[in-house]
């Protein structure tokens, strides 16, 4: 399976290699490596989501860039820790729902296009942000453009309800995802550790 997004790109680069393979077939040889990739890139690998409401699960697939304690004073407000998901061109750019909960809060932020590794990218590149409110839980879905990522796509709006692991969205190509939870979430991932959306339990509730 394969996102949606990705049919505009795959029939201009599809009509564009026959056109070039008629011509040559040597001249084929580059869009269609590009079409490849692209295919690659907008996969949309199936997820067998085991459903917890005192899990937190992953946004997205990549590696765990950073965690940080903060003061979360828009939505959470009060102490939080943001868990910054860094994605490569080679990772899959689904983004799932980290819980069962309603959308009630939405945010976005024009901005910059700094590569999506810099520590100081969330802070100044585009960002569309969730709010998914579950009970007395609150947390918080930052959608991070990077250096190659122009777009972010959203399919919620405020007032949808997600199930956990539901795909809400996605970045094209290259970007960062931040999940921001209250500060009695105990943490399970730590930096460097390679997640998958809706599979990874980043955090549990510190009662369960």
């Amino acid at each position: 399976m394969i996102a949606r997004e990705s049919i505009l790109y795959i029939a201009v680069l599809s009509l564009l290699s026959l056109i070039l393979y008629i011509m040559s077939p040597a001249l084929a040889i580059a869009p269609v490596l590009v079409l490849l990739f692209v295919i690659f890139f907008f996969r949309n690998p199936p997820r067998q989501v085991t459903p917890n409401n005192n899990h937190i699960l992953s946004a997205a697939d990549g590696t765990v860039q950073s965690i940080q304690e903060i003061d979360e004073d828009t939505f959470i407000k009060g102490r939080a820790i943001k868990i910054s998901i860094f994605l490569s061109l080679l990772n899959a750019h689904i983004n799932r729902s980290p819980v069962n909960g309603q959308i009630t809060y939405t945010s976005y932020r024009p901005g910059q296009y700094l590569p999506a590794f810099k520590s100081h990218a969330s802070d100044i590149n585009e960002r569309n942000t969730l709010g998914i409110e579950n009970g007395p839980i609150k947390i918080l879905v930052h959608q991070i453009t990077g250096f190659v990522a122009r777009r972010i796509v959203c399919y919620n709006q405020k007032g949808d309800y997600l199930q956990q692991g539901q795909i809400f969205g996605l970045i094209k190509f290259g970007s960062c995802t931040e999940i921001v939870v209250p500060a009695d979430i105990q943490i399970l991932v730590q930096k460097g550790q390679k997640v998958q959306a809706g599979i990874t339990v980043i955090g549990v509730l510190k009662n369960d």
